[in-house]
């Protein structure tokens, strides 16, 4: 797995592992006791219900733990003027009359419908390192490219960007 992830998306793992272990586990296993008290099992929906609940909170769990002990610590060396992780990037597209803006985050923070794009990605490979003013060279699977100027490079820092993606 090894996902490069920052200190600051370990943090937020461990906070939903908290969350989900001191909060939402108890209130499951309350209604899944519930359920259990109200007779027969074979046709009790809210029974089912609940144990499919603690199932995928469980797996969650899991989830983000084994995400945390196999992460590799990553962190942004650039100059602030230059595209790295968490920064917001403006770009001038070709075809496009609008600049549209990105942000380069971990893998887990991706969402590439939002504008979130990794260091990993065509473009993202293309833009790190650049400043605003540089016109960068993407090149897309199966032989395609196009240019893109960088109009502006921002340091919003990582909290802007606080959603985790969900597996």
């Amino acid at each position: 797995m090894h996902d490069k992830l920052t200190k600051s998306d370990i943090k937020k793992m461990q906070e939903e592992i908290d969350h989900r272990t001191l909060v939402d586990r108890p209130k499951i296993l309350k209604e899944i006791q519930e359920a259990r008290a109200q007779g027969d099992l074979s046709e009790n929906f809210e029974y089912y219900a609940a144990r499919k609940a603690n199932r995928e909170n469980n797996s969650r769990i899991n989830y983000l733990q084994r995400m945390i002990d196999t992460a590799v610590i990553i962190e942004d060396k650039m100059a602030d003027d230059q595209v790295g992780i968490n920064r917001r990037v403006t770009l001038k597209m070709p075809g496009r009359d609008e600049p549209m803006v990105l942000k380069v985050v971990t893998s887990v923070r991706a969402d590439s419908m939002e504008g979130r794009i990794t260091p990993e990605s065509p473009i993202g490979k293309a833009l790190m390192g650049h400043r605003a003013g540089d016109v960068c060279h993407v090149n897309v699977n199966g032989g395609m490219h196009y240019d893109v100027e960088i109009l502006k490079v921002e340091n919003p820092g990582e909290e802007e960007t606080d959603r985790l993606r969900r597996y």
